[in-house]
């Protein structure tokens, strides 16, 4: 990739791509399961297609049947029995049933040591989000300084611009700890 040539330039990689790091931390968020279902829980989940892995989404309609129940209605017959086994051994620890073609995949609930458990690995996806952003700070500071030491900018421009990505830094940092926040406590709810 080139390198930005611009002040604005740099504060604009880096927003974009903190922006992906949020991007990134909500996808990460969303595979941690609470005791609610939700479709998107089997995304991770793939199934043997004509000698292919492919996600669940693609040989099945998934759908909610109630706020602990997700439904799996496979689009060809004998599909449901490689999509019954295929949850089965994943690790999200859930266990369908069949109903015809239909499979019923209940949520089990949680229990407190795992809802605490499921806590600590919110912290952590949180943590490594903002170290990625601190990341992408530490890079845009330093192309700033190159931009100094070449002197393409004023020091004055140089400042600014460190401040401007500061506070985009302490932004991004501050809405990937409200999620975490969101989080836990969804996670937490009973």
């Amino acid at each position: 990739m080139a390198q930005p040539t611009t002040l604005a330039d740099i504060r604009k990689t880096a927003e974009t791509k903190m922006g992906k790091t949020i991007e990134s931390f909500k996808a990460e968020l969303h595979k941690i399961r609470t005791g609610r279902a939700h479709p998107g829980i089997l995304d991770q989940v793939h199934v043997d297609y004509y000698g292919s892995p492919v996600p669940i989404s693609q040989v099945a309609n998934v759908t909610l049947l109630d706020a602990r129940t997700i439904s799996v209605q496979p689009w060809e017959k004998g599909m449901g029995s490689k999509i019954e086994k295929a949850i089965r051994e994943s690790d999200l620890g859930l266990n369908p049933s069949a109903q015809g073609d239909l499979l019923r995949v209940p949520m089990p609930a949680l229990t407190e040591e795992r809802r605490r458990d499921l806590t600590k690995v919110v912290r952590n996806a949180g943590e490594e989000a903002k170290i990625a952003v601190r990341s992408i700070r530490r890079e845009a500071n330093d192309q700033l300084k190159k931009m100094l030491k070449d002197k393409t900018a004023t020091e004055d421009d140089e400042r600014r611009a460190q401040e401007d990505v500061q506070r985009l830094t302490d932004r991004v940092i501050g809405e990937i700890e409200r999620l975490v926040h969101a989080k836990e406590a969804e996670v937490m709810a009973v």
